[in-house]
């Protein structure tokens, strides 16, 4: 019994110092000077392949929707490499930091909404010829209508390109196994396996024709490297590298996997959805 309060003690201290440096390093981001507003080091690396993993599938003439875009840095990088990327999200606020990232540039062929992914989409059947959907899905309490809204708007030889988070790494049990929420983030309504993510997106009308692809290893010490990444971003790069090489090596042990999609049924799908 002394072990076990020993073990959930000493975890419990690393949520703490996890969740605790992690909002400390959005803060030095600015007190550094390395952004004009708050946000996690991530966002000010440059375009890297194991980062912005979707813009392999774009092509220079598509039309792309960021779906749940957050500050909307994912739609401008997009936006370099298709025709023209659309994103909306429900927070204007965050929508507002993105732009000051850009120093209030304006990228032409970007379109920025305040939406909701939980309602209808503002948008006519088989618009896109590619949907981001990145680190969204594990936030809503529904996920089916957004997916099926997915794939209402996607064309039928379009892509679906999905992030989502593994609940099943040695860490995460762990914490689980001392009775300690562990889910990465508090606000995640669901964390998955990998079956229980392609039933869902089955559920919603799209299907996996991908392989599962690792993001970055599941370490206590995410807290901590992201501390590092708002004091120095050239050592954050680095870590962040470690981070994605261990994970190629041991996936089990990713935060969560990138999977391209596609709409069940191809034409038709739009009706059959709705």
């Amino acid at each position: 019994m002394k072990a076990i309060r020993l073990e959930r003690a000493y975890l419990r201290a690393f949520q703490y110092l996890n969740r605790r440096l992690k909002s400390a390093s959005l803060r030095l981001t600015k007190l550094t000077g390395k952004s004009p507003v708050p946000v996690h080091p991530h966002h000010l690396l440059e375009v890297r392949a194991e980062h912005h993993w979707y813009l392999a599938h774009l092509k220079p003439g598509d039309v792309v929707l960021d779906v749940g875009c957050g500050n909307g840095m994912h739609t401008q990088v997009a936006a370099s490499y298709c025709g023209r990327a659309i994103g909306f999200n429900y927070d204007g606020g965050e929508l507002k930091r993105g732009q000051h990232l850009l120093h209030n540039d304006v990228v032409p062929n970007v379109t920025l909404l305040i939406a909701d992914a939980l309602s209808n989409f503002p948008f006519a059947d088989s618009s896109f010829d590619a949907v981001l959907f990145l680190d969204v899905i594990e936030h809503l309490p529904d996920r089916v209508v957004p997916l099926r809204e997915i794939a209402r708007v996607v064309k039928p030889d379009g892509q679906v390109l999905i992030s989502a988070p593994n609940g099943y790494t040695s860490w995460k049990r762990r914490q689980q196994a001392a009775g300690l929420p562990h889910y990465s983030d508090p606000d995640h309504k669901v964390e998955y396996s990998q079956e229980s993510l392609a039933a869902e997106l089955a559920q919603g009308g799209l299907r996996i024709v991908s392989d599962f692809e690792p993001i970055v290893y599941d370490t206590p010490l995410a807290g901590l490297i992201d501390f590092i990444g708002g004091l120095s971003l050239s050592l954050y790069r680095r870590l962040s590298a470690w981070k994605h090489e261990v994970a190629c090596r041991h996936p089990e042990e990713s935060i969560g996997w990138r999977v391209v999609c596609r709409r069940q049924g191809g034409v038709g799908m739009a009706a059959e959805v709705r």
